[in-house]
């Protein structure tokens, strides 16, 4: 069978057979033709229909929660659901408008539902309206804004109480170390050897000071310095440390004598100081602890909540680090090293990676300390130490005497000039700084050593170039492009992850621990590589 459809449009439609002749059989074909259109029509509607229903069955619902009687939304919105979505959405933010301005505090109610499917399953059953839904969704959300910023707080807690440990590794490192000293001759040998101690008051010589406890870590500022120094034997390197680890230290530098150059371990037993400073000293360190207590007891009262203002080194400054005597003895320095004119002091949470012998050379125009001012990132940029991140603006003798924006000075890598030192009344300027925060109700600074230092030393400080020293490596974050921390001099792992401690970024540790001395007995017996 053929159809014929002629030029000028479908006007004629002949039906013939295959031999090209109309008969019965053409006949019959024409009367069978309305019989197909009906059951076309039929498939039609049986795919049509179901549609037309469920879009209807979606109108009648929707109806019912928009409008006062369902027949009212009929008529001609079975195909114009544009305006029904509109006066919905419309609804639903006046709703919410209405609702946010009657609860202005931001605060849900106890009992608020937990979860979405526990929302749709309370407005289905009991057929709340969209101004309902608006109150309960706000005060859902808010619940869970409020939880959500707990747990960033409450983590952020946790971390800095994670920081306040001494790992595992490094009490079997002082523990090995001191039987090793008992009964190991080597390990009790004389520090430096009687040939080298003319050095130790040599002003021909590069002085290195460091103040720690931490064996492992003066080993790898010690490690570092000699690896990238030019003429490393021009180096003399003073530890001072305290009576307990003494005995580790002395007997680590004994050992490895051969791969260092003259290394000095002294406690703070050893020094015979005049009665009036040990009172000074002490005095010193219960005011710095009155300061601590205070505001430790402030967090805690406010359950460690951050008020406006208060930032992570609030948190940084409970460390108890910052009550440790041997953070404090740095303003003391001139009296410890008497004999010494020019020194690098160096904090044990650094690592060395180029030659520092200029630092010796370089000119402090008269002042008494040299130290980094301004960030790699610019002239004053130094997020989280400025001074208003250390003091109390808000008390007058602080605002009489510094700017709150202006850059703190970084410590961890400086140069002092003692003899420059010996000549001003800085460690006096210091102590009267620690009276007069305990007459103003301990409200001038933060805890630590810094704050007063900052005050002692103004006016006092020669900037050095920013490639000198990075630091804030200890962070949760760290900003400091890669190529930055390659071309430094000295990164400072400042802030609670120390590089020994888990929480360190293992990126950021392993510039510090491709200096550790992997192939010692103890550091393997110890697993501190692990």
């Amino acid at each position: 069978m053929k159809f014929y459809i002629s030029a000028a449009g479908i006007k004629k439609v002949t039906i013939t057979s295959p031999g090209g002749v109309i008969g019965k059989g053409g006949c019959a074909a024409a009367r069978r033709f309305p019989g197909r259109t009906l059951i076309l029509l039929l498939l039609v509607l049986a795919i049509v229909l179901p549609f037309v229903f469920v879009r209807f069955a979606f109108l009648v619902l929707e109806s019912a929660s928009v409008c006062d009687s369902p027949l009212d939304c009929m008529g001609l919105r079975l195909f114009r659901g544009g305006d029904t979505s509109l006066k919905i959405r419309e609804e639903l933010t006046r709703a919410l408008v209405e609702e946010t301005s009657q609860d202005g505090n931001g605060r849900g109610h106890k009992g608020s539902l937990e979860s979405f499917d526990e929302l749709v399953k309370e407005m289905t059953l009991k057929r709340r309206d969209i101004k309902t839904f608006a109150s309960v969704t706000k005060k859902m959300l808010l619940q869970m804004e409020r939880k959500l910023q707990s747990a960033k707080h409450h983590e952020l807690v946790y971390w800095h109480l994670a920081s306040h440990g001494v790992p595992k590794c490094l009490h079997c490192l002082s523990l090995r170390l001191t039987e090793e000293y008992s009964v190991n001759a080597m390990a009790r040998t004389r520090l430096p050897p009687p040939e080298s101690v003319s050095r130790l008051t040599d002003p021909s010589f590069h002085h290195v000071v460091i103040l720690t406890d931490n064996v492992l870590a003066a080993s790898v500022v010690i490690s570092s310095s000699v690896q990238n120094a030019v003429n490393p034997d021009k180096f003399v390197f003073h530890i001072v440390t305290d009576k307990k680890t003494y005995t580790p230290m002395h007997a680590w530098f004994a050992i490895n004598s051969a791969s260092s150059p003259v290394v000095e371990v002294k406690g703070l037993h050893q020094y015979d100081w005049p009665q009036e400073v040990n009172v000074r000293v002490k005095e010193m360190l219960d005011i710095h602890r009155m300061i601590w207590r205070r505001h430790y007891q402030n967090l805690k009262d406010s359950d460690y909540s951050f008020l406006e203002g208060t930032h992570e080194q609030s948190l940084q400054a409970l460390n108890p680090s910052c009550l440790a005597l041997l953070n404090h003895l740095r303003i003391y320095i001139p009296k410890l090293f008497p004999e010494l004119d020019k020194i690098v002091l160096l904090d044990d949470d650094v690592v060395v990676q180029r030659d520092i012998s200029s630092l010796w050379e370089t000119d402090l125009n008269g002042k008494v300390v040299g130290a980094v001012v301004d960030s790699w990132c610019g002239s004053n940029c130094c997020p989280g130490r400025k001074y208003k991140d250390y003091f109390n603006f808000s008390h007058p003798l602080i605002s009489s005497n510094l700017l709150q924006d202006d850059c703190a000075w970084l410590s961890g890598m400086n140069v002092f000039d003692l003899k420059a030192w010996r000549l001003t009344n800085i460690t006096e300027a210091y102590s009267t700084w620690l009276r007069l925060s305990v007459s103003s109700g301990l409200q001038l600074w933060q805890p630590g050593a810094l704050p007063p230092t900052l005050l002692a030393f103004k006016g006092l400080t020669q900037p050095l170039d920013p490639s000198w020293h990075v630091a804030g490596l200890g962070s949760r974050s760290v900003d400091s492009p890669e190529e930055i921390l390659k071309s430094a001099a000295v990164l400072h792992f400042s802030g609670p992850a120390k590089p020994w401690l888990e929480i360190s970024n293992p990126e950021i540790r392993s510039y510090w621990y491709r200096y550790v001395n992997s192939s010692n007995i103890f550091v393997r017996k110890c697993k501190i590589m692990n």
